[in-house]
């Protein structure tokens, strides 16, 4: 509520620069923590549409019509070089500047320039996707858009961090999955619609002001039916009308002042690149290629999991590929990926139980 009267890409703006000064600030003060710094990506879903705040290189994507959408800009060296036109074509396939150097980040400066981003329409089956580069570094968006596509979100979400730590995903993988299942989430149409107003504050009417003319209104008419003279009146009647041209002031405040965001006017540029999320065979192919050496694991590990199961669903992925069914493929895989994933955890802490030293006896 702190920013409450203000628009909302201001209070986003305000409040991740806010948190920006005190990651700086507690830096500054621990030398255990100086120069530390974070990325922050924030996703608002509003009656205008879905608005962005966003510095450093995680990301937020939305799948809409068969297309995955970046509608972040990364704030590192590898993107600004490319936007500027500094990096070659042959130098950018060859990977030869590093992808991890972020050029942005909260903390490390007192100040930060935060990119804002939309409002984009909301529309029924909508996906929007929060993630660090941490599944970004591992998963292309090759393989997130089918994935996110042909999955319930919770197993999309789950098979996207078992392929990035099948992958020895350095970093931490963070990820949130948002989909539009209802109408009542889409964006409101220009009709009824109330307009993003830039520059101006949302002056509220104070409720004391207005019990305050309640007050005296009613004071002023008792008086004046009471009292034959128009003195004792004209106190409260006086307080009455100063509470009312208040009142005035506090909404016309409200009406004048800033700039109204036309209809489709944005923030920012995006999208900043489009993939085709239909499914296709060399997303099937490199699934398809991860169970196996899942399964070989499994089988030389002699691990005790369910192979009706898993043999349920390989078959079924590979009868669907034949048959031309690839949405069905990608779901089995990925399932049975996860499925292979959980047992590998499992596996992992049966061993480690089993390894554990002896509890030295009670004296």
């Amino acid at each position: 509520g702190k920013y409450y009267d203000l628009s909302a890409p201001e209070a986003l703006r305000l409040a991740v620069e806010e948190g920006n000064a005190e990651i700086h600030r507690k830096g500054q003060a621990n030398e255990d923590f100086y120069n530390m710094g974070t990325t922050c990506s924030v996703l608002t879903l509003m009656p205008q549409g879905a608005l962005i705040a966003h510095v450093g290189d995680s990301r937020i994507y939305r799948i809409r019509d068969n297309q995955l959408e970046q509608l972040t800009f990364d704030h590192s060296l590898v993107w600004e070089m490319r936007a500027s036109g500094s990096l070659s074509a042959e130098d950018d396939r060859k990977n030869l500047i590093p992808r991890n150097v972020i050029t942005r980040s909260l903390g490390p400066y007192r100040e930060v320039r935060v990119d804002l981003e939309g409002p984009f329409p909301v529309k029924k089956g909508d996906i929007f996707l929060v993630c660090s580069d941490g599944l970004t570094g591992q998963v292309s968006d090759d393989e997130l858009g089918p994935l996110m596509a042909n999955l319930p979100v919770r197993e999309a979400a789950r098979v996207l961090v078992d392929l990035s730590n099948l992958r020895g995903g350095p970093d931490n993988i963070t990820l949130i999955m948002v989909k539009v299942l209802d109408d009542a989430m889409a964006s409101a149409t220009a009709e009824n619609s109330r307009p993003i107003k830039i520059g101006a504050r949302d002056a509220a009417i104070n409720p004391l002001s207005i019990g305050m003319l309640a007050i005296f209104a009613l004071a002023t008419g008792v008086l004046a039916l009471m009292s034959r003279e128009l003195f004792p009146a004209a106190i409260p009647g006086v307080i009455a009308l100063g509470s009312l041209v208040w009142i005035i002031v506090q909404w016309s405040r409200g009406l004048s002042g800033g700039v109204v965001m036309s209809s489709g006017q944005r923030f920012g540029k995006a999208p900043y690149t489009r993939t085709s999320s239909v499914s296709g065979k060399p997303v099937v192919d490199k699934l398809e290629e991860i169970t196996g050496e899942l399964q070989r694991a499994a089988a030389d590990g002699k691990w005790p999991i369910d192979w009706d199961k898993l043999n349920r669903l390989v078959e079924k992925a590979a009868q669907s590929t034949s048959a031309g069914d690839l949405a069905t493929a990608i779901r089995c895989y990925a399932r049975g990926i996860s499925f292979l994933m959980d047992e590998l955890r499992q596996q992992a802490r049966r061993e480690a139980s089993n390894t554990a030293p002896d509890e030295a006896p009670g004296g």
